[in-house]
């Protein structure tokens, strides 16, 4: 089979790298841990300290004590989670068939003339020719004399047929590894909005204490 490859004029490398939206999404993931840091720097201030300092009984003091320990989870839960952002995943052709990208195979897979140039119809069949390579190697160790040289001829086959599938693998997996920091931001903001929400129920509680003290 033949197809265009990813290095030619129309191929995959003419577009935009898929890395270039890795920075930006590390960018914003470095924005909500400074805006989480200075949230907690806020509550372990002066304010905050003076105005439980107020407090009179061990009721409020609880109370109020609760509230900001709430707060400050909140904020340790965002940073932590948001964190994960800035680790870079593991990705490797097994990455590929990972649930946790379906919904990137299912995209490739729906143009998969253009993300496969021919060569595949899915992740599955552009990773067939190295499975075939490692069964054909693994072989070869113990094959009899006789069936060396066919073995070594479907092996070259299978090399040949590598060489030609490896770009788009490349680019798979460039792919991949943006998709994978992207779904991590998402989840990453998803759970941020949650700590928000705790870190105002830990205010509120605070406050009220405080100001009932």
């Amino acid at each position: 089979m033949t197809g265009e490859s990813p290095t030619s004029g129309g191929g995959l490398d003419a577009l935009p790298s898929p890395l270039d939206s890795v920075a930006d999404s590390r960018a914003a993931a470095r924005w909500i841990i400074s805006s989480a840091g200075a949230v907690g720097a806020l509550l372990l201030g002066g304010g905050p300290l003076i105005a439980a300092a107020k407090v009179t009984d061990w009721v409020h003091a609880a109370w109020a004590g609760g509230g900001l320990l709430v707060t400050l989870l909140g904020v340790a839960w965002a940073i932590w989670r948001t964190s994960e952002v800035l680790v870079p995943p593991m990705t490797t052709p097994a990455t590929l068939t990972s649930p946790e990208l379906r919904g990137l195979r299912e995209r490739l897979e729906a143009e998969s003339w253009h993300h496969f140039g021919g060569y595949a119809g899915d992740v599955d069949g552009l990773l067939r020719h190295r499975r075939i390579a490692a069964a054909i190697t693994g072989r070869l160790l113990t094959a009899p004399p006789q069936e060396r040289a066919a073995l070594q001829a479907g092996l070259a086959t299978a090399r040949r047929n590598i060489a030609r599938t490896d770009p788009y693998l490349r680019w798979l997996l460039v792919t991949a590894h943006a998709w994978q920091v992207r779904e991590t931001l998402r989840r990453a903001r998803r759970q941020t909005f949650l700590a928000a929400a705790l870190v105002v129920v830990g205010a509120v509680v605070f406050i009220a204490a405080t100001a009932g003290g």
